[in-house]
Parts: C-alpha cells; sequence; structure tokens
C-alpha cells in the first residue's frame, strides 16, 4: 500500500497558540515551524498546562518548577515567542476535565488565533513509544476547548466573548501525520531553542540529552517524506 505523502502546513493565518503539557514539549520538534513562522510576522503565544516542577527526579519540584519555568522562557525567546503562559496544574497529575478545557479555552478566547498547535492525544508516538498521560490529556482537552471556546453559552463566568475563528488544529508528534513543515532554514534555530532547557537536560540524558542529533535524526525522516532536507510534520484538523 503507497503511504500518502505530507501535504503542506497552510500558512495563510497570523495567530497561533500552541498549548501543551510541560516545558520542552514544543522544542522537542516543534519549535522548528514556530521559528519559521515568527520569521513571517505570525504572532504566536506558548500555553503551558504545568512548570515541569516534577520532570528532575535529582531536583525538589518547589526548585525544579521555578528554575524549568525560566529555561522555558528562555526557550521561547530563540525562536521569537515573547508571550508564555503557565496553568499551574500539576505535572505529571494533569487531568483531561473541566477545569482543563476551561483554562484552555479561556485562552484561546482572549488570543482568538486561527492556529492552534497541541501535542499529541493518541495513545503512541509517530514512529512508536507509548505517549504519557500528561501528553494525552492536555492533547484531548485542547481539542474540546477549541470547539468550547466558540460556544458562547460555555464557560459564561470568564467575561470573555466567544471565539469561533480558529481554522486549524495541528498535533505534533502524531502516529498518524497529515502535514508537514519545511525547516531546514530554522533548524538551527530549533536546536539552540532546546539546549535552552540546560538543568532539564543535563538530568535527563541518553539519547534526547543531544539536541542537534536527535532532533536532526526526525527531521531528517520528515524531510525526505516531502523532498526537503529537514522539516517537522503535524496530524491537521479542519475546524
Amino acid at each position: 500500500m503507497t503511504e500518502t505523502r505530507p501535504a503542506a502546513m497552510p500558512e495563510n493565518w497570523n495567530r497561533a497558540l500552541a498549548v501543551v503539557a510541560h516545558p520542552d514539549d514544543l522544542e522537542y520538534g516543534t519549535a522548528g515551524a514556530i521559528a519559521r513562522w515568527t520569521r513571517q510576522g505570525k504572532s504566536v503565544v506558548y500555553l503551558l498546562a504545568s512548570r515541569g516542577e516534577a520532570g528532575i527526579d535529582s531536583m525538589p519540584p518547589e526548585e525544579a518548577g521555578p528554575l524549568r519555568t525560566r529555561e522555558q522562557l528562555a526557550a521561547a525567546r530563540v525562536v521569537g515567542v515573547e508571550e508564555v503562559e503557565f496553568l499551574d496544574h500539576p505535572d505529571g497529575l494533569i487531568e483531561n476535565g473541566i477545569p482543563l478545557r476551561r483554562d484552555i479555552a479561556a485562552a484561546i478566547r482572549r488570543h482568538r488565533p486561527e492556529l492552534v498547535v497541541t501535542i499529541n492525544h493518541r495513545d503512541t508516538f509517530d514512529g512508536g513509544g507509548f505517549n504519557m498521560a500528561d501528553h494525552r490529556h492536555v492533547g484531548a482537552a485542547t481539542l474540546d476547548a477549541v470547539r468550547d471556546a466558540a460556544n458562547r453559552w460555555l464557560f459564561r463566568d470568564l467575561g470573555l466573548d466567544p471565539w469561533g475563528g480558529v481554522r486549524w488544529i495541528a498535533v505534533s508528534g502524531s502516529p498518524a501525520p497529515t502535514h508537514a513543515v519545511d525547516i531546514t532554514g530554522t533548524f538551527d534555530l530549533a536546536v539552540a531553542s532546546l539546549r535552552e532547557h540546560r538543568a532539564y537536560l543535563a538530568a535527563l540524558g541518553g539519547d534526547m540529552a543531544e539536541p542537534e542529533p536527535f532532533l536532526r535524526r526526525f527531521a531528517a525522516a520528515a524531510g525526505e517524506s516531502i523532498g526537503v532536507p529537514l522539516a517537522c510534520t503535524f496530524e491537521l484538523f479542519e475546524v
């Protein structure tokens, strides 16, 4: 059976909101696309469900949370993102429920994006490997929150006008990618962005602690699928 070649991601939009679970989620594969878009003059805002406070085994959450927050802010600036918001849901225990959907819907109404980018909500990643609960829950809640944000009769206590202007939801790391972005010209920025997570990478160890070769392996495979040197893929939902 012949595999379908990923289509080019739509870029006829001006505002995006990227919603993930932890610091570093966007840097592991999506930052190259974000750097491309901000270079085009588009506005991208980051929304993180947690501060990643439970992500460093050797560091208590009271220290890790503020440190990882600072690292995320620095990583975002590398790719042209100045606005980063944190929802302060508990790292490792994020639940897909009404409180999370409400928080994400509120951000969508405030920022009024045309594109929402989020983390993989499926059980596995592209290439295999079981996905973790925080990723699955934030991704699924984001898909629902886009619809919630457009419904004026939901979350009326927020005092925010509904926003039904989201045109696409792009899911990164999906095992069922449909679209791709050429990041050949911004790959170096993606690597530099991930390297800003210095303390996290130092504690992580292994292949994932080496930003350039780790990101290049996946970007090269994605690029081959669309005939460019380096790319990143998304599963795109039209809204």
